[in-house]
């Protein structure tokens, strides 16, 4: 599968800006991709005024999200401030080329920055089939709780898109690897760059990891798009000669 990871700077809670230059990106991809991935909240940046800038569960963006996935035969993720039943939701789209769209609500909301005050968690995890492959896409601070991320449905790709502060880089770093590494499986960190409305300061480093911790693509900073091919039956030959995850726990999430 071809992958496409958009690191970008994000205009401060303006999301027909932030529509109109991701369009430019993803125009601009040469050859064929099966996937894009956007960061967290990528039509406002990681705000905590979700009452000025939510939109509808079908809104603006995730219009959006349906003609660029059918205008470029591909699938496309990411995840915007929605409203929906008087509760502002961090939600995770994945819209596949049909219009055909899966949502996660983000379970682990970043209470250091409040977020739990402002949104709703969500509580059930995604699995995505798409093109034979098994997709668990999860959001930002997902990444510091393996257990929920614990792949005991077998799946191939592992997905965290983020706004994840340049003072935390060695933390983003180190656990995408470990996730990886823990789950044998593909994982994808997509990250902003820039500065954000309060200040704070995202060096990127997107990356793509195999499922044995070494890098498909190594940590990038810069503003870029990057364009990478997976191989499902190189994992499947992984986890035949390093039969791990047999030997997994049990257990239940509450």
């Amino acid at each position: 599968m071809k992958i496409s990871v958009i690191q970008t700077s994000l205009i401060w809670e303006n999301p027909e800006a932030n529509r109109a230059n991701f369009t430019q990106k993803i125009n601009s991809i040469t050859g064929r991709t099966d996937l894009i991935i956007l960061p967290e909240m990528f039509a406002t940046g990681f705000t905590m005024n979700p009452h000025a800038v939510a939109e509808a569960a079908n809104g603006a963006s995730v219009q959006w999200m349906k003609q660029t996935a059918a205008a470029n035969d591909c699938a496309i993720t990411g995840s915007l401030v929605i409203e929906e039943n008087g509760n502002y939701y961090n939600r995770l789209y994945f819209v596949l080329p049909d219009g055909e769209v899966k949502t996660y609500n983000k379970r682990h909301l970043f209470s250091f920055a409040g977020e739990d005050k402002f949104y709703t968690a969500g509580t059930e995890k995604l699995i995505v089939d798409y093109k034979s492959w098994k997709i668990c896409p999860l959001v930002c601070y997902d990444l510091r709780f393996p257990v929920f991320a614990r792949n005991v449905e077998e799946y191939d790709l592992l997905i965290y898109v983020a706004n994840w502060p340049q003072i935390r880089t060695l933390a983003w770093d180190s656990l995408l690897r470990a996730r990886a590494i823990e789950n044998l499986s593909y994982t994808i960190g997509v990250n902003r760059v820039g500065e954000d409305g309060n200040g704070h300061a995202y060096s990127g480093h997107s990356q793509v990891i195999d499922a044995l911790g070494g890098y498909v693509t190594e940590p990038f900073e810069n503003d870029d798009i990057v364009t990478v091919e997976l191989n499902r039956d190189t994992l499947l030959e992984t986890r035949k000669k390093f039969a791990f995850l047999n030997d997994r726990d049990s257990f239940e999430i509450v």
